[in-house]
Protein backbone atom coordinates (compact mmCIF):
# COMPACT_ATOMS: atom_id res chain seq x y z
CA UNK A 1 0.00 0.00 0.00
CA UNK A 2 2.83 2.41 0.81
CA UNK A 3 4.37 1.95 -2.62
CA UNK A 4 1.05 2.66 -4.32
CA UNK A 5 0.56 5.84 -2.28
CA UNK A 6 4.03 6.98 -3.22
CA UNK A 7 3.26 6.33 -6.88
CA UNK A 8 0.17 8.50 -6.62
CA UNK A 9 2.08 11.30 -4.94
CA UNK A 10 4.65 11.15 -7.75
CA UNK A 11 2.09 11.31 -10.53
CA UNK A 12 1.60 14.22 -12.92
CA UNK A 13 -2.17 13.93 -12.61
CA UNK A 14 -2.10 14.28 -8.82
CA UNK A 15 0.24 17.29 -8.62
CA UNK A 16 -1.67 20.05 -6.86
CA UNK A 17 0.38 23.01 -8.09
CA UNK A 18 2.68 23.94 -10.93
CA UNK A 19 5.71 23.64 -8.64
CA UNK A 20 4.87 19.99 -8.01
CA UNK A 21 4.69 19.37 -11.75
CA UNK A 22 8.02 21.11 -12.15
CA UNK A 23 9.74 18.73 -9.76
CA UNK A 24 8.31 15.67 -11.49
CA UNK A 25 9.14 16.79 -15.01
CA UNK A 26 12.61 18.01 -14.04
CA UNK A 27 13.54 14.44 -13.19
CA UNK A 28 12.63 13.34 -16.73
CA UNK A 29 13.48 16.31 -18.95
CA UNK A 30 16.84 17.80 -19.74
CA UNK A 31 16.00 21.22 -18.37
CA UNK A 32 17.81 23.97 -20.24
CA UNK A 33 19.23 21.56 -22.80
CA UNK A 34 16.49 21.53 -25.40
CA UNK A 35 13.52 19.20 -25.86
CA UNK A 36 13.56 15.82 -24.19
CA UNK A 37 13.47 12.71 -26.44
CA UNK A 38 9.70 12.36 -26.05
CA UNK A 39 9.31 10.61 -29.42
CA UNK A 40 11.25 7.66 -28.02
CA UNK A 41 9.12 7.36 -24.90
CA UNK A 42 5.98 5.20 -24.92
CA UNK A 43 4.37 5.46 -21.48
CA UNK A 44 0.78 4.65 -20.60
CA UNK A 45 -1.86 7.38 -20.80
CA UNK A 46 -2.66 8.51 -17.25
CA UNK A 47 -5.52 10.96 -17.80
CA UNK A 48 -5.85 14.68 -18.39
CA UNK A 49 -4.37 17.63 -16.53
CA UNK A 50 -6.24 20.83 -15.82
CA UNK A 51 -3.73 22.64 -18.02
CA UNK A 52 -4.39 24.79 -21.07
CA UNK A 53 -2.31 26.70 -23.61
CA UNK A 54 -4.35 29.69 -24.73
CA UNK A 55 -4.37 31.16 -28.23
CA UNK A 56 -1.88 33.86 -27.21
CA UNK A 57 0.57 31.22 -25.94
CA UNK A 58 -0.15 31.76 -22.23
CA UNK A 59 -0.07 28.56 -20.14
CA UNK A 60 -2.69 28.03 -17.42
CA UNK A 61 -2.66 25.39 -14.68
CA UNK A 62 -5.83 24.88 -12.66
CA UNK A 63 -7.15 28.19 -13.96
CA UNK A 64 -4.07 30.20 -12.97
CA UNK A 65 -1.59 31.57 -15.52
CA UNK A 66 1.95 30.21 -15.22
CA UNK A 67 4.03 33.34 -15.06
CA UNK A 68 7.48 31.80 -14.73
CA UNK A 69 9.05 31.46 -18.17
CA UNK A 70 11.64 28.84 -17.07
CA UNK A 71 8.74 26.67 -15.90
CA UNK A 72 6.84 27.12 -19.17
CA UNK A 73 10.02 26.24 -21.09
CA UNK A 74 10.44 23.12 -18.99
CA UNK A 75 6.86 22.01 -19.67
CA UNK A 76 7.22 22.78 -23.38
CA UNK A 77 10.31 20.55 -23.57
CA UNK A 78 8.16 17.46 -22.88
CA UNK A 79 5.25 18.33 -25.19
CA UNK A 80 4.22 15.87 -27.88
CA UNK A 81 1.35 15.87 -30.35
CA UNK A 82 0.26 12.37 -31.33
CA UNK A 83 -1.53 10.96 -34.36
CA UNK A 84 -4.85 11.34 -32.54
CA UNK A 85 -4.43 15.11 -32.83
CA UNK A 86 -4.14 15.65 -29.09
CA UNK A 87 -1.19 17.19 -27.28
CA UNK A 88 0.39 15.60 -24.22
CA UNK A 89 3.05 16.12 -21.60
CA UNK A 90 5.22 13.00 -21.82
CA UNK A 91 7.79 11.53 -19.46
CA UNK A 92 9.31 8.02 -19.56
CA UNK A 93 6.58 6.76 -17.20
CA UNK A 94 3.50 8.93 -17.88
CA UNK A 95 1.54 10.59 -20.67
CA UNK A 96 -1.06 13.17 -19.65
CA UNK A 97 -3.33 15.27 -21.82
CA UNK A 98 -3.72 19.04 -21.84
CA UNK A 99 -5.83 21.50 -23.83
CA UNK A 100 -4.34 23.56 -26.64
CA UNK A 101 -6.66 26.26 -28.01
CA UNK A 102 -4.71 26.78 -31.22
CA UNK A 103 -0.98 26.02 -31.47
CA UNK A 104 1.28 25.24 -28.51
CA UNK A 105 3.85 27.86 -29.51
CA UNK A 106 3.85 31.41 -30.86
CA UNK A 107 6.44 32.66 -33.35
CA UNK A 108 7.25 36.06 -31.89
CA UNK A 109 10.23 37.13 -33.99
CA UNK A 110 11.67 36.47 -37.44
CA UNK A 111 14.78 37.20 -39.42
CA UNK A 112 15.35 37.00 -43.17
CA UNK A 113 18.69 36.63 -44.89
CA UNK A 114 19.61 35.99 -48.51
CA UNK A 115 17.33 36.30 -51.53
CA UNK A 116 15.62 34.12 -54.12
CA UNK A 117 16.26 30.40 -53.72
CA UNK A 118 18.92 31.24 -51.15
CA UNK A 119 16.54 33.10 -48.85
CA UNK A 120 16.23 31.74 -45.31
CA UNK A 121 13.48 32.77 -42.90
CA UNK A 122 14.25 32.09 -39.25
CA UNK A 123 11.67 32.21 -36.45
CA UNK A 124 12.01 32.44 -32.68
CA UNK A 125 9.16 31.13 -30.55
CA UNK A 126 7.84 32.42 -27.24
CA UNK A 127 9.58 29.54 -25.44
CA UNK A 128 12.94 30.06 -27.11
CA UNK A 129 12.92 27.59 -30.01
CA UNK A 130 14.73 28.86 -33.11
CA UNK A 131 13.83 27.21 -36.42
CA UNK A 132 14.62 27.91 -40.06
CA UNK A 133 11.57 27.52 -42.28
CA UNK A 134 12.24 24.93 -44.95
CA UNK A 135 11.73 21.25 -45.77
CA UNK A 136 12.27 20.20 -42.13
CA UNK A 137 10.20 23.07 -40.72
CA UNK A 138 7.55 23.88 -43.33
CA UNK A 139 5.25 26.87 -43.29
CA UNK A 140 1.52 26.60 -43.91
CA UNK A 141 -1.14 29.27 -44.27
CA UNK A 142 -4.74 28.80 -43.13
CA UNK A 143 -7.66 31.04 -44.08
CA UNK A 144 -9.30 32.48 -40.98
CA UNK A 145 -12.99 32.33 -41.85
CA UNK A 146 -14.13 34.43 -38.89
CA UNK A 147 -12.07 37.45 -39.89
CA UNK A 148 -11.28 36.81 -43.53
CA UNK A 149 -7.62 36.93 -42.57
CA UNK A 150 -4.75 34.51 -42.67
CA UNK A 151 -3.02 32.43 -40.01
CA UNK A 152 0.52 31.21 -40.76
CA UNK A 153 2.06 28.29 -38.87
CA UNK A 154 5.60 26.93 -38.84
CA UNK A 155 6.44 23.39 -37.77
CA UNK A 156 8.76 23.42 -34.77
CA UNK A 157 9.28 19.73 -34.01
CA UNK A 158 7.36 16.50 -34.32
CA UNK A 159 3.78 17.60 -35.00
CA UNK A 160 4.08 20.74 -32.85
CA UNK A 161 3.58 24.05 -34.62
CA UNK A 162 3.99 27.70 -33.78
CA UNK A 163 1.32 30.19 -34.78
CA UNK A 164 3.04 33.20 -36.32
CA UNK A 165 2.07 36.27 -34.27
CA UNK A 166 0.20 38.91 -36.22
CA UNK A 167 2.97 41.56 -36.24
CA UNK A 168 5.40 38.89 -37.43
CA UNK A 169 2.92 37.77 -40.08
CA UNK A 170 2.83 41.30 -41.52
CA UNK A 171 6.62 41.25 -41.66
CA UNK A 172 6.55 37.81 -43.29
CA UNK A 173 4.20 38.77 -46.13
CA UNK A 174 6.43 41.72 -46.96
CA UNK A 175 8.85 39.10 -48.27
CA UNK A 176 6.22 37.49 -50.48
CA UNK A 177 6.45 37.42 -54.27
CA UNK A 178 4.49 36.06 -57.19
CA UNK A 179 5.68 32.58 -58.08
CA UNK A 180 4.19 30.01 -60.43
CA UNK A 181 3.17 26.94 -58.43
CA UNK A 182 1.58 23.99 -60.22
CA UNK A 183 0.70 26.14 -63.20
CA UNK A 184 -0.92 28.88 -61.12
CA UNK A 185 0.46 32.27 -60.18
CA UNK A 186 0.66 32.37 -56.40
CA UNK A 187 1.69 34.95 -53.87
CA UNK A 188 4.24 32.99 -51.85
CA UNK A 189 7.35 33.12 -49.70
CA UNK A 190 10.59 31.19 -50.10
CA UNK A 191 12.89 29.70 -47.49
CA UNK A 192 15.76 27.21 -47.82
CA UNK A 193 14.79 26.43 -51.41
CA UNK A 194 11.14 25.65 -50.62
CA UNK A 195 8.15 27.70 -51.79
CA UNK A 196 5.16 28.25 -49.51
CA UNK A 197 2.01 29.57 -51.25
CA UNK A 198 0.01 32.13 -49.33
CA UNK A 199 -2.85 32.77 -51.77
CA UNK A 200 -3.53 32.99 -55.51
CA UNK A 201 -2.00 36.15 -56.99
CA UNK A 202 -5.37 37.23 -58.41
CA UNK A 203 -6.96 37.00 -54.97
CA UNK A 204 -4.25 39.27 -53.57
CA UNK A 205 -4.89 41.73 -56.40
CA UNK A 206 -8.61 41.79 -55.56
CA UNK A 207 -7.88 42.37 -51.87
CA UNK A 208 -5.45 45.14 -52.71
CA UNK A 209 -7.77 46.92 -55.12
Amino acid sequence: MTERADDREGSLTTATEARGLEALISRAARAGKGPAPVDRWNPAFCGDLDMEIRQDGTWFYQGTPIGRMPLVQLFSSVLRKDEDGRTYLVTPVEKVGLRVVDAPFIAVEMDVCGAGDGQVITFRTNVGDVVEAGPEHPLRFVDEDATGGLKPYVLVRGRLEALVARPVMYELVEHGEEIEVGGQRMFAVRSKGAVYPIMPAEKLQRLSA
